[in-house]
């Protein structure tokens, strides 16, 4: 008897055939540190299954940004369904391909809540790294069968035996299940297919009761609207259908759903335990939430998936055009991209210094560099971006309960009403060889953080893990990181909450002017010296003038450097031979009275490296 379903026997509603057609779906993800072939491995899937022709086939096929293909990074998630035969049945696979950088890990977790399988690669010439260790940390956490994949064994640096017998360690599993593999020959493609049908739980689910579906992605059509890819846990979905989205307590009706192959295949119904998208002309990518429950109109489900949140961002920064008559053109920009990206948070603000512009949240360093790549590729825009910060809390002495966000270091109280701050902090893992344990510690300790474990992995690679303030890892943390560890260190983190820290805020005065976009939020501990490398940059960087200009760094009333940029002058006495000393006074304090009025009236430009110059202050 031969068991293969055909398309239609698997969409027909009410046939006894739905508890058997969900037996033949497998939902899974990819799991895996950042450059360990997780995009290229992708590709061999869909090769594999004849998901893609010849005409189709690109490398990183799912990776559709010129962005992703230049750094090799998978920036946003991506669903696809792939069709497979197996013993003469015909499965249906769902890959949802997640991030792996630390900055998009909301997304990686509402991906992994869609799955009851996940693949962990791992690098057969890197090993385990930090993200691979989180991510399965996460998988582990929602119960996901998980299927080891040593990739890249055909590398001449390749170490299979040493790297699978750390995957053994990690994961308790026996070495016969560690699948070896390779994303740019194919090798073991087939085993990983077989692996997945046979080690991964079909979906579970009750197709009887509500409506219940997570939204794990979404993604901006110019056309259409957002596009909605989420997956069904209990009840059916189908077409026309007046659905709810429970976070933000929306309706709307849903036009059209489908699966996604590499192109949308429209269908009338998506039943319980399936992957696919919903067209219901929204135009706010703001009205879609990553991880919100979808649930029917009329007969709402009462239960909301569990795992939402709103996406928080960490790092906080300035974008001002570099005219000021771009403002609205940036302005229109900046709200296209927020339609393709939706954690990405702006609002108006105005310098002194930089004129009119946007303070804009962001999820990380990567993100913030992501974003100011777009806006320069896509839109044309030339911007300036200061300081990166991040979000404190400022209580004050009349009201010590309330708490006073502080995005910019403009928004701190005055140190006299000031009753104390609290900074962010952050669970640090860093994964190293032992080499290099000495120079990461120092980096760490000076940077204020607190070693809280360590762990050798085996002989040769050892786990730190510190409690560090989020403000300390946003300037150049990463880039030194690699340098010590000759760029053998992984890195990852997580919030861990607010604590008291003895703050102030240093603010730079040029010609005797605060500029507000230099001003910076520091630890007490380290205001004299921060304070001093930034007269000092500065002093390097900006111009001479025809007066003197004096550089000062302050702490409230309190000057705690300066240096000065010495005048352009002129040889006034040049044409005095000889003579009474008189004569060539009267000269140089007729060039004194001009200068001193020059400096009353001058104006000091900035250029743009001077901003950018606080990152780079240990360079």
């Amino acid at each position: 008897m031969n068991l293969s379903l055909s398309g239609p026997a698997l969409n027909r509603a009410g046939d006894g055939h739905i508890t058997f057609a969900m037996k033949h779906i497998r939902n899974f993800c990819i799991i895996a540190h950042i450059d360990h072939g997780k995009s290229t491995l992708a590709d061999r899937l869909l090769d594999y299954t004849g998901s893609v022709t010849e005409r189709e086939k690109q490398d990183q096929l799912l990776d559709n940004m010129d962005l992703e293909r230049e750094r090799g990074i998978t920036i946003k998630s991506h669903a696809i369904q792939m069709e497979y035969i197996y013993n003469g049945e015909q499965y249906t696979l769902n890959l949802i391909d997640t991030p792996g950088h630390v900055d998009f890990s909301y997304e990686v977790s509402r991906s992994i809540a869609a799955c009851e399988g996940a693949l962990l690669i791992v690098d057969a010439a890197q090993s385990i790294q930090a993200q691979t260790i989180s991510n399965l940390y996460l998988a582990l956490e929602n119960d996901l069968e998980i299927i080891p994949v040593l990739n890249k064994i055909d590398l001449p640096s390749a170490n299979p035996e040493e790297v699978t017998d750390d995957i053994v360690d990690l994961l308790g599993c026996d070495p016969e299940e560690v699948i070896p593999a390779s994303g740019k020959t194919g090798l073991g493609v087939d085993k990983i297919l077989e692996a997945i049908i046979e080690r991964v739980p079909p979906p579970k689910g009750n197709k009887e009761e509500p409506l219940q579906a997570m939204i794990f992605d979404s993604v901006y059509n110019p056309f259409r609207g957002v596009e909605v890819i989420f997956r069904v846990m209990n009840g059916e979905i189908t077409k026309g259908q007046k659905i709810k989205f429970m976070a933000t307590q929306k309706e709307y009706f849903a036009d059209e759903i489908g699966t996604l192959k590499l192109t949308q295949v429209p269908k009338n119904t998506i039943k319980t335990g399936d992957v696919g998208y919903l067209i219901s002309g929204i135009k706010e990518a703001r009205e879609v939430k990553v991880g919100d429950t979808i649930t029917d109109a009329r007969t709402p489900t009462q239960n909301m998936i569990a795992g939402f949140e709103n996406v928080k961002p960490m790092v906080f920064a300035g974008i001002y055009p570099v005219d000021t008559e771009d403002y609205e053109e940036l302005r229109a920009s900046m709200e296209k991209l927020q339609l393709n990206d939706a954690s990405l948070v702006f609002t108006p603000e105005s310098s002194a210094a930089l004129g009119f512009g946007f303070r804009c949240g962001f999820l990380g360093m990567l993100h913030m560099e992501i974003i100011q790549e777009r806006l320069e590729r896509e839109f044309d825009m030339t911007v300036i971006t200061t300081v990166p910060n991040v979000s404190y809390l400022a209580y004050t002495k009349k009201d010590p309960e309330t708490a006073v966000i502080v995005n910019n270091p403009s928004d701190l109280p005055e140190p006299s009403k000031l009753d104390r701050v609290e900074e962010p902090y952050i669970k640090a893992t860093i994964i190293t060889k032992a080499d290099y344990v000495g120079p990461v510690m120092s980096l760490c300790i000076e940077k204020r953080g607190q070693i809280t474990n360590q762990t050798y992995l085996t002989t040769e690679r050892v786990e730190l893990n510190f409690d560090i303030p989020l403000a300390e890892i946003v300037f150049d943390f990463y880039d030194r990181l690699k340098t010590v560890s000759k760029g053998y260190a992984s890195f990852d983190y997580s919030p861990i909450g607010m604590r008291v820290s003895k703050l102030v805020k240093v603010d730079i005065l040029l010609n005797g002017q605060s500029v507000d976009a230099l001003s910076a939020l520091i630890h007490a501990d380290n205001a004299y010296n921060i304070g001093k490398k930034m007269c000092e940059k500065l002093k390097e960087l900006i111009p001479r003038q025809q007066f003197d200009i004096p550089i000062q760094a302050a702490t409230g009333a309190k000057i705690i450097s300066r240096e000065t940029i010495k005048a352009l002058r002129k040889d006034v006495t040049a044409k005095c031979y000889g003579g009474d000393i008189s004569r060539k006074r009267k000269l140089l304090e007729k060039q004194k009275k001009g200068k001193k009025r020059m400096r009353q009236v001058g104006n000091v430009e900035i250029p743009q490296q001077a901003f950018m110059a606080v990152l780079k202050l240990n360079d």
